[in-house]
């Protein structure tokens, strides 16, 4: 039996990958794109949502969604993936138009008629955050909301505090961690280091799987390799959405995991975005230190799981098949 899927994405170069991984896996269906505002304008993220859902064979409803951060000023990763979104392959347009309808009620009508579904979010959570404020009861039928975004109690991509997704609408994804969704968070440091691909891997997708999806892999994160390189210090590609991905395919690619209260700081100066974990489990405690977390410790157990380790080998390999 398949896990039925929605994928909310402001899709650029490593998002259109984790989307291939998931339209190229045969335990899921995917029911719906929606796009949201981020790294590319809404129309261009549909361009390239729809595009790879072409270049995968498939035919996805791809939906359009909120084109602004809740409260905030939009910021665009096109130093990070390119001018198209896509390491300026110039790749075509492609063929399906978008679908009709807003993303947000698109999310809200499928979670009610699909109990139990899966929900992978690889971009801003505006989109998620307007669908829960208006319907808080599809809470309940969200069976895993694996969330790439956040750096648990570590160093950020975009801000010294922060990673893009969860800084580039923070008041969005405080509604989201603060509304009960079953969250899998998958912070933006699980791609980088080991979990990076190298020349070596690169060259392997491109020169011996040598499919169409393996060469597209690479060649449309041309920009961010070099971003990954030369402005953040990795030594190879981090690809943060494709990792989420994989562990939403298969979760036991995350080799360490626990629950904690987690919030989002939409006030800082210099830390905007960030996401805070209580690691420790120091919040439960009614003291004056902690008082600002009785909201969470009063609604009971945390309900964010935080993945702290992945099995670089694995994720890697998952990769590797779905791209044949």
């Amino acid at each position: 039996m398949t896990q039925k899927m929605i994928i909310d994405t402001d899709t650029a170069s490593d998002d259109a990958v984790a989307i291939m991984m998931a339209l190229q896996s045969d335990d899921i269906e995917v029911l719906a794109m929606t796009i949201v505002a981020g790294n590319m304008p809404v129309a261009q993220g549909s361009i390239n949502a729809r595009y790879t859902a072409e270049l995968c064979g498939k035919d996805i409803p791809v939906y359009h969604g909120a084109d602004a951060p809740l409260a905030r000023e939009i910021y665009r990763a096109y130093f990070f993936h390119g001018e198209d979104g896509m390491g300026g392959m110039n790749y075509p347009d492609p063929k399906t138009p978008p679908a009709e309808g807003h993303a947000v009620d698109v999310l809200i009508d499928t979670i009610k008629a699909n109990p139990g579904i899966m929900l992978v979010t690889l971009g801003p959570m505006t989109n998620i955050a307007l669908a829960v404020s208006q319907a808080p009861e599809i809470v309940e039928n969200v069976s895993r909301c694996v969330v790439m975004g956040g750096a648990a109690n570590c160093v950020g991509n975009i801000t010294p505090a922060a990673e893009y997704n969860i800084w580039c609408d923070p008041e969005a994804a405080r509604i989201c961690f603060r509304s009960g969704l079953p969250i899998e968070m998958v912070g933006w440091e699980l791609c980088r280091g080991e979990a990076n691909l190298s020349d070596e891997e690169m060259r392997y997708m491109k020169e011996e799987i040598n499919t169409p999806l393996s060469n597209f892999v690479v060649d449309c994160n041309y920009s961010a390799l070099d971003a990954n390189r030369n402005w953040l210090g990795d030594p190879g590609l981090g690809l943060p959405d494709p990792v989420a991905m994989a562990i939403a395919l298969d979760p036991t690619i995350c080799t360490r995991s626990s629950k904690h209260y987690v919030d989002i700081e939409c006030d800082g100066t210099y830390t905007r975005g960030m996401t805070v974990v209580d690691e420790l489990n120091v919040t439960p405690y009614d003291t004056a230190n902690v008082e600002m977390w009785q909201l969470h410790v009063k609604k009971g157990d945390p309900t964010t799981t935080v993945c702290w380790e992945l099995d670089a080998k694995r994720w890697k390999e998952l990769l590797y098949q779905l791209s044949q």
